[in-house]
């Protein structure tokens, strides 16, 4: 019986029958489909990475909060709440709010980039185990990032006095959205690539 490495097996798209990988077009051994290598392996990673940065922009420019009260509108945005919080002594709060939505956003933003760059051009010595660490981490703390977006929601739940109305900014859907895209970025991203490419 011979031995077949994992990474030399590949699947038919059209029935769905494993077979090993013979160059750069494999036919089929049950359909005789012909099998192609992806050759755009980090794209669609790419694209939902950078539509994420886009969208990451104005969510941090447009108020998350806004406060109706006695007819005078008033705009928070992540930072300015931050700040807000800080001042009136919610320290852990404030933390929690500036490390899921800020600080977490842009380490995943610069891990993803590290990442999809070093597949393609390896970067100095750096080992494989800590490739795929940086990968888990990304991928563990992605729904973290939502934070921001319950509390609005939560707030905007809770809050119905009189003259006090809480709604969701134009930020709160630029960050969904960008939380979004950048699990979507994280998801595209084929792990294997790691190995491949080293």
């Amino acid at each position: 019986m011979i031995e077949v490495n994992e990474k030399e097996l590949m699947r038919c798209n059209v029935c769905g029958a494993v077979n090993i990988d013979r160059g750069e077009v494999t036919p089929c051994r049950r359909c005789g489909s012909n099998i192609y290598h992806e050759r755009f392996s980090t794209q669609k990673s790419w694209a939902y990475l950078l539509t994420a940065m886009i969208a990451y922009i104005p969510a941090n420019l447009y108020p998350m909060l806004i406060t109706k009260q006695f007819g005078s509108v008033e705009g928070s945005t992540i930072l300015g709440g931050v700040v807000m919080l800080w001042e009136h002594g919610s320290y852990p709060i404030a933390l929690i709010i500036f490390f899921a939505s800020i600080l977490i956003p842009i380490i995943k933003f610069l891990v993803l980039i590290y990442l999809l760059i070093s597949v393609k051009y390896p970067i100095g010595k750096d080992s494989k185990i800590d490739k795929h660490k940086l990968y888990y981490m990304t991928e563990a703390v992605g729904p973290w990032s939502m934070i921001d977006v319950f509390v609005v929601a939560i707030l905007a739940a809770l809050i119905h006095l009189a003259n006090v109305e809480i709604v969701a900014g134009t930020a709160a859907t630029a960050f969904a959205i960008s939380v979004f895209f950048t699990l979507l970025a994280a998801h595209a991203f084929d792990e294997r690539l790691i190995k491949e490419y080293r």
